[in-house]
């Protein structure tokens, strides 16, 4: 049985970071492409990065220059490194790997 679990959300005031975490049971990440997404109160959800098993990572513009989304395979984990956070980075953020996804962590960004 396959399980994605998040960890790693909370509550921070803007400007601030939190690194998320995805591990993996059931699956090898190092074989696939692998992605965090999110999904705020009354929207879509929304990719917010991606990065393929060789390594190469995208973001969405709106994160660019403050997430960083890394995975290491000998821990089976993908990482989100999230930094200068804003109010309209909070939701419920999930890491997705075809087919599976995780039950998600909320993040709230908040003075």
């Amino acid at each position: 049985q396959v399980q994605l679990v998040e960890s790693g959300g909370g509550l921070v005031q803007p400007g601030g970071s939190l690194r998320l975490s995805c591990t993996a049971s059931g699956i090898f990440f190092s074989l696939n492409a692998l992605a965090w997404y999110r999904q705020a109160p009354g929207k879509q959800r929304d990719l917010v990065a991606s990065i393929t098993r060789e390594g190469n990572a995208n973001y969405v513009d709106s994160v660019k220059g403050r997430f960083t989304i890394s995975r290491d395979g000998a821990k089976n984990t993908v990482y989100l490194q999230m930094n200068s956070l804003k109010p309209e980075d909070t939701a419920v953020y999930q890491c997705h790997m075809y087919p599976y996804w995780g039950q998600g962590t909320q993040v709230t960004v908040s003075s």
